[in-house]
């Protein structure tokens, strides 16, 4: 470093040993997180010949090999197991929530204990939590109103009325807003979570909303509505319904369940792609989301009737709720669920949960969420 000030060349050589020290540094590794699959069940209406009853767990990094089985809270008045409707995860809590046709029921993501179940007025449906994992908003069972529960202990803390039918519910990613919607409403409410108000609603859409998803933006919502093969989008700033888009090739038929040909829709977390339940004929069609109008790409056909779809973090796998693993590039059927005794597993209510030693560091949705940033 001749012909250059002292005080220069120390800094360069200050700055050549820190890039050897840095250089030299072994990198983080990725492969002590283990990710495993939490399965609800029963997580079609009370098929216990679906998967029995319980949390059913899988080792993703393992071709989804069983695990084990936590023993199901949520038993009805005639002590039978009750339907499951809903399933959420939180890494800073290390807590698992799982609702059932009448109770909210907490578990530790370390120890498999049950911590607490609560029974609300009106029943339960289908939840979602927030990233503190300090509120959970619990619709009733397609009653008139949302509780907003603590998330440490159960306790309400407040009531949401004014609605028809409280079904599903989605709390974006960011914390900042829940969005919460009607079986018999084509509004979309939205929840300002500090305030604990609705401040706003989306839409209306053509009919009204069954399963939905949002991108991570805030700014679209994926519908699907009553008797459309298909989704909505909505615009989540404006408010306005901006597409219809329907499945081409394929007519509406009759289904076992919902009374919706399409109930269940989400995005692959890059957004790059839609993808849209088809209970009537048995598969999951695919939508280029990177045009100005989704375009379809695909259709896979599965072993049932679908009626809902989620996805890896990773956004390798797509989960419908027939319990097969399609990979995503591929548009192939991959593997399939099973119990220990090989009896295959269908659920609505799965969510992925990526432990790092005796911790948990990362958890999924059951809803399908963009999560492009």
């Amino acid at each position: 470093m001749t012909g250059l000030p002292p005080f220069v060349s120390r800094f360069l050589a200050a700055c050549i040993t820190i890039g050897v020290t840095l250089s030299l540094a072994p990198p983080a590794t990725a492969g002590s997180v283990e990710r495993r699959l939490y399965v609800a069940a029963p997580g079609i209406r009370n098929y216990l010949e679906f998967g029995g009853h319980g949390i059913l767990i899988y080792d993703i990094d393992h071709n989804y090999r069983f695990l084990r089985r936590i023993a199901g809270a949520g038993m009805n008045a005639d002590g039978d197991a009750a339907n499951v409707k809903g399933i959420a995860a939180n890494s800073t809590t290390q807590r698992l929530y799982v609702t059932t046709l009448q109770k909210l029921a907490c578990y530790d993501l370390i120890t498999d204990n049950l911590l607490w179940e609560k029974e609300f007025e009106g029943g339960c449906d289908r939840l979602a939590i927030t990233p503190d994992g300090r509120q959970l908003f619990v619709p009733s069972l397609e009653k008139t109103h949302w509780n907003i529960v603590a998330g440490d202990d159960g306790r309400i803390l407040k009531r949401l009325d004014g609605f028809k039918s409280a079904h599903n519910t989605i709390v974006a990613l960011d914390g900042r807003h829940a969005y919460l919607a009607d079986r018999s409403s084509p509004l979309l409410a939205v929840v300002d979570v500090d305030r604990q108000e609705v401040t706003r609603q989306i839409g209306p859409f053509s009919q009204s909303i069954r399963p939905f998803t949002i991108n991570a933006a805030g700014t679209r919502v994926y519908v699907c509505v009553d008797e459309l093969l298909g989704f909505e989008i909505g615009d989540l700033t404006t408010g306005k319904l901006l597409q219809r888009v329907s499945v081409e090739g394929f007519n509406k038929g009759p289904v076992k369940r919902h009374s919706c040909p399409s109930h269940g829709v989400g995005l692959t977390p890059d957004e790059r792609e839609v993808w849209v339940v088809d209970a009537a004929n048995q598969q999951v069609h695919v939508f280029d989301n990177t045009l100005d109008r989704p375009r379809q790409l695909a259709s896979i056909p599965v072993r049932e009737q679908p009626g809902w779809i989620a996805f890896s973090l990773d956004g390798r796998h797509a989960w419908p709720s027939t319990g097969e693993v399609i990979d995503v590039a591929s548009k192939r059927v991959v593997t399939a669920l099973a119990d220990r005794r090989g009896t295959e597993v269908h659920s609505e209510k799965l969510i992925e949960v990526q432990f790092d030693g005796k911790r948990v560091v990362r958890v999924g949705d059951q809803f399908g969420l963009g999560r492009a940033r």
